[in-house]
C-alpha cells in the first residue's frame, strides 16, 4: 500500500504529473471568453452619445458691447 503524501510536500515531477491527469480537453471547444449578442431594443449608453445633439447643438451669438 502506497503512503499518503500531501499535494504541497511532493517533488515537482510528481505534481506536474497529477495536474497533468487531471487536465481534461476542450473537445473542440476554445476557452476564450465571449461577448453574449445584445438586444437591439435594450438601453445603451453608447447610442445615446452617438447621436450626438444636447447643449452643443444651441446656436452660439455674441452680442457686442458698446
Amino acid at each position: 500500500m502506497k503512503k499518503f503524501v500531501p499535494y504541497e510536500k511532493m517533488n515537482k515531477k510528481q505534481r506536474r504529473a497529477i495536474d497533468k491527469a487531471r487536465r481534461g480537453s476542450w473537445q473542440g471547444i476554445s476557452p476564450v471568453t465571449r461577448v453574449a449578442e445584445t438586444d437591439k431594443t435594450r438601453y445603451s449608453r453608447k447610442e445615446k452619445h452617438k447621436k450626438g445633439g444636447g447643449d452643443d447643438s444651441l446656436p452660439f451669438f455674441v452680442i457686442p458691447a458698446f
